[in-house]
């Protein structure tokens, strides 16, 4: 089945319950959690129905049909040859995360570099799996690449983990071939760990390129893990279900040291779910398209309506970074649009440092919210401008 629009706002207000719905009066406009506003693909729904039905709702104690089916997911999109023997789950991909970290670091003060601005869980799962965050900011200057001078120096002062996002959260950015082929080199080469989370890794948009790091890793010599799902890409977060892929025989060894009860604690319903979402690739095509077509609206609604406002523009996600540094609203400008604009957009300050003046926006919306979103966006930005105007004229 072909993928559709989003029901309109007051049916998702008065039909969903998470977070996104949930969190804010009605009043307030939601672009911010990651989740979308569309409708599971119905080819899911089916394959979850029909476990239902059979009573199949017990425990898992393996990958089962995900592991073949991921296989052939990343062979068809990426060329990336996976041995689905290297295919572990996870209850979802932040406890992927946690556990394989949990393999490599000791058992108190490891240190895992983390890349912000960045998801800001990374640095929660960090101190979940009792370590200390080290920080190399991406490089704005360069268009939000990996600062390999700055990683190699923290690798050198005895680093034991990266925790890399491939394709990045919250700029977009797909990491080169190039980049990372340096940076495995660097792993290699002061024996540290990587651990990928590539779940928006099957939104990559037309003319991006996405390049799995497991492959690269294993030719390079250096030990990695891939941590992902199909929850972003066809919004299944609530079905608990996650895969922890092996990109070396090291560190296909040290998955299966992993605990056996986290097999037991990923849904079986989301596992058929995955299952069913790797092979739904027209619906997940026409959502990319979507939101291409958003990103380029919103592009085109904040040049017309507030300039000050630039978008870094994704090469995978629905999700946009947003630099209000010129915009007048301060270091945390999502505080303020919720206050006065009533729109809700992430606050970029807990992607870390580097997301000082920056918001994050949610596109996998209909067109109408990017509109509305600007709209709101725009007044509260000349609200602003005009308040510091009246300022100024009062202190003359």
């Amino acid at each position: 089945m072909s993928f559709g629009p989003a029901r309109p706002l007051e049916q998702l207000y008065a039909t969903r319950s998470s977070i996104k719905w949930r969190r804010y009066p009605a009043d307030v406009l939601p672009v911010f959690v990651a989740e979308m506003d569309f409708d599971v693909e119905p080819a899911i729904l089916d394959r979850v129905a029909e476990t239902l039905r059979h009573s199949d709702t017990g425990y898992l104690d393996s990958a089962g049909p995900l592991a073949p089916a991921f296989a052939a997911f990343g062979r068809d999109e990426w060329g990336w040859e996976v041995d689905p023997a290297w295919v572990h789950l996870a209850t979802d991909v932040t406890v992927g995360v946690v556990e394989a970290l949990r393999l490599v670091l000791p058992e108190a003060g490891g240190r895992v570099v983390l890349t912000p601005p960045v998801y800001p869980p990374f640095f929660e799962m960090v101190e979940e799996a009792d370590a200390v965050a080290v920080t190399v900011p991406l490089r704005e200057d360069a268009d939000w690449s990996l600062d390999l001078a700055g990683l190699e120096a923290a690798f050198a002062a005895g680093a034991d983990a990266l925790l890399l996002c491939n394709p990045q959260n919250p700029t977009g950015r797909c990491h080169s071939r190039d980049v990372l082929e340096q940076l495995a080199a660097l792993a290699a080469r002061y024996d540290v760990f990587v651990v990928s989370d590539e779940v928006h890794a099957p939104l990559t948009h037309p003319g991006g390129r996405f390049t799995p790091f497991a492959p690269v890793a294993r030719a390079t010599g250096a030990q990695a893990v891939t941590v992902s799902s199909a929850s972003k890409a066809w919004n299944l977060a609530a079905l608990k279900c996650a895969v922890i892929v092996a990109a070396d025989e090291r560190s296909a060894a040290l998955l299966t040291t992993l605990p056996d009860e986290l097999a037991a604690r990923t849904s079986i319903l989301g596992l058929h779910a995955n299952v069913a979402a790797l092979s739904c690739l027209r619906w997940r095509d026409d959502l990319v398209d979507a939101i291409v077509r958003n990103v380029r609206l919103l592009e085109a609604e904040l040049a017309q309506h507030a300039p000050a406002v630039r978008v870094v523009r994704p090469d995978a996600g629905y999700l946009a970074w947003l630099d209000f540094r010129d915009a007048g609203l301060g270091d945390d400008p999502a505080r303020v649009l919720i206050e006065t604009g009533r729109v809700a957009l992430n606050s970029g300050l807990p992607f870390g440092e580097p997301g000082r003046g920056f918001a994050r926006i949610n596109l996998a919306c209909n067109p109408s919210t990017v509109v509305e979103a600007v709209r709101r966006i725009a007044a509260t930005v000349a609200a602003g401008a005009q308040s510091r105007v009246e300022i100024a004229v009062a202190t003359l």
